[in-house]
């Protein structure tokens, strides 16, 4: 009897083992003992010794409803609840099979249940309902918020300028919080879940701000336009930043979510996972869309308090569609804080500086394959270049394997922790190049609104809102998309044999280098414009259509690849927090266009006159902006290629 149920336990692939093994024996009748494990006296009668330590039976595990720990005495012996290991230790027929203490390492991650649920389309289809209703709420109040500031509250064109790209910035940086909270602590549906409660609180705050008359100021009369007081300004600032707060848990969270849907292993799945971000970077501008014509129209025409009220039911009919979905998800539990590996490759490396890395690398820690199964995450292959790091995974001592084995890895890590720390670093320089990007990018949420409500917005009888022209750059999308897939790609997989065309480093090449002429070309219909002017008239918003074309299709091309570059590169372990780089890096693209703005604003007076970006864009020189956001975006494409041509792209492992 015992002799099988050892057999029985080690058949099971979800019990790990070492794979060092103590050279001697144990005593006649059993398994080799490991090193470090209780001999066969020390365990308790009636428990079964086999290499992993002591076991008992299941006798009375069903009135404690859990998996016994081993031990050495019965005060030690205590129930934990089933486990992976536990449940296919037990055997059903018998109800005698041995229970394994599995010796916890804090580097392993236990994988929800309900990650092993079949797939269920409709989980996915849930997820891109709930962004596309989310980003008409967040547009709503995102694509006119320069304008609301000005004709609402008086503002000056500086200062809201800075306003919406200070609170841009903030929203796009609190999803590093989030990704961090999900990866670590809360998992992505509860992150999600909780983000919405904030998310909710501030869309009801903003909606209320307008309706109510005393948390306004006072219209303009004549040229006379009574600025907001302090209350006013909070009111509406504490609304902001709690949409902020929980759009950026969102954000963080629900990309990833929806990719877990899918099961790499599975081919058909591992395509349709590829279609899904493409489908979910659609539904993004797709709710853009419908915000921008529908209700940025609603805001200016009819009243801005049904237009917030319109942003705030979309997203409570998303969080109800959220939460019947629950049922079906494939929810994955937290994997643990990420930077403590993260750390233990640095701290392990300095301690060995003086170690030589051996030439064969086959020979480094490789670690246990059965501690990634039990995590869910894949084994990585050993990369050249930052040989530093690698001194991390040299054996010096055995000790330092059973320290390891333990969760203490502060003197040897393994190949995989190793490269996880090479993926960030190899990263860091093509996220660099995403900030100056995305700066680039968020002129069309500040000065192309702005240049655009400098022009002639009439359109035959039809009044077109500045902040509409967002919607015409989705409309360019959509056709950009098309235009992608059924001609770019298909030249390109013909001349580099590559199945997807090009590759997600090229892609994004693409997008940064489309950026140039976009900015080139809003700089040009600002020089005709303010030639209008003088000459007595004014150029019309449509002329503004080029530079959105040529803005929608660098978004096409960069804004897909980036998020599944920071999703497909990122270790599994921290795949929410890789993903919120694309939004960090918007993030400080707003910071750093809002700290250029204010700086451009004091320069340009410094000699007198009122400067590039006065208040009446009439008596200033936008155009100079431009062009100076030009030649930044030429720099920052000729650096993202440098970096791009020398990129390792992560390799996976075989299983040993």
């Amino acid at each position: 009897m015992a002799a099988e149920t050892s057999a029985a336990v080690l058949s099971n692939p979800s019990v790990s083992t070492s794979r060092r093994r103590h050279p001697r024996s144990a005593a006649k009748g059993t398994l080799p003992l490991e090193s470090g494990f209780p001999a066969p006296e020390s365990c308790l009668p009636g428990c079964l010794v086999i290499a992993a330590g002591c076991y008992v039976p299941r006798t009375n595990t069903k009135q404690l409803g859990g998996v016994w720990e081993r031990g050495r005495d019965p005060s030690q012996l205590r129930p934990t609840s089933v486990g992976v290991h536990g449940r296919h230790a037990m055997d059903a027929e018998s109800g005698e099979t041995p229970l394994l203490f599995h010796q916890h390492n804090p580097n392993q991650v236990q994988v929800s249940s309900s990650s092993n649920k079949p797939f269920n389309w409709k989980a996915p289809a849930i997820i891109l309902a709930f962004e596309f209703l989310e980003s008409i709420a967040y547009a709503g109040i995102a694509l006119n918020l320069i304008v609301y500031l000005g004709t609402v509250l008086h503002g000056t064109t500086a200062s809201n300028a800075a306003t919406v790209d200070t609170w841009n910035g903030t929203t796009f940086l609190t999803p590093v919080l989030g990704a961090f909270l999900a990866d670590t602590y809360w998992g992505k549906y509860k992150t999600v879940g909780i983000s919405i409660i904030f998310y909710l609180t501030g869309m009801l705050i903003i909606t209320a701000s307008t309706i109510i008359p005393s948390l306004q100021p006072a219209v303009c009369e004549g040229t006379s336009c009574p600025p907001a007081t302090g209350f006013q300004y909070f009111v509406l600032f504490a609304a902001l930043y709690l949409i902020s707060v929980g759009t950026g848990g969102v954000k963080s969270a629900l990309l990833p979510l929806g990719a877990d849907q899918y099961d790499d292993s599975d081919v058909e799945q591992s395509k349709q996972k590829q279609a899904f971000f493409s489908w979910f970077f659609m539904a993004i501008n797709i709710g853009v869309f419908f915000s921008g014509t529908v209700v940025v129209w609603v805001q200016q025409n009819v009243a801005w308090s049904l237009g917030f009220a319109i942003s705030s039911v979309c997203l409570i009919v998303a969080t109800v569609a959220f939460l019947l979905g629950t049922p079906i998800y494939r929810v994955h539990l937290p994997t643990g804080s990420p930077l403590k590996s993260l750390v233990a490759v640095f701290v392990a490396s300095f301690k060995k500086r003086k170690v030589e890395v051996p030439a064969d690398t086959t020979i480094l820690f490789e670690g246990d394959d059965a501690n990634l199964t039990t995590a869910g995450q894949n084994k990585l292959a050993h990369t050249a270049g930052f040989r530093c790091l690698d001194k991390a995974a040299v054996v010096v001592g055995e000790q330092e394997i059973k320290d390891s084995n333990l969760g203490r890895p502060w003197l040897l890590c393994t190949v995989t922790q190793v490269e996880e720390v090479k993926i960030l670093v190899r990263m860091l320089p093509i996220w660099l190049t995403s900030v100056f990007y995305a700066a680039s990018m968020c002129q069309t949420a500040t000065t192309f609104i702005q240049q655009g409500m400098a022009m002639d917005t009439k359109i035959g009888s039809f009044s077109v809102p500045a902040a509409s022209m967002n919607s015409a750059s989705v409309i360019f999308m959509m056709i950009w998309v098309v235009f992608q897939d059924s001609i770019v790609i298909p030249i390109a997989r013909r001349y580099t044999g590559n199945v997807a065309g090009l590759t997600q480093l090229q892609r994004m090449g693409v997008g940064r280098f489309l950026a140039v002429p976009a900015l080139a070309a809003a700089a040009l219909v600002e020089m005709w414009r303010l030639r209008s002017v003088r000459d007595g008239h004014n150029l019309s918003i449509a002329w503004q259509v080029p530079q959105f074309m040529i803005i929608a299709c660098s978004d096409v091309f960069c804004g897909i690849a980036q998020l599944e570059f920071f999703y497909s590169e990122a270790p599994t372990s921290m795949r929410s927090l890789c993903s919120a780089f694309s939004f960090l890096a918007m993030s400080l693209g707003y910071y750093l266009n809002s700290m250029i703005i204010s700086a451009i604003a004091v320069l340009s007076k410094s000699k007198g006159g009122q400067g590039w970006l006065p208040a009446n864009l009439n008596d200033g020189h936008l155009d100079y902006y431009f062009w100076l956001w030009t030649g930044i975006g030429a720099v920052n494409f000729v650096v993202y290629t440098a970096f791009a041509k020398n990129y390792t792209v992560k390799k996976v492992g075989p299983r040993a």
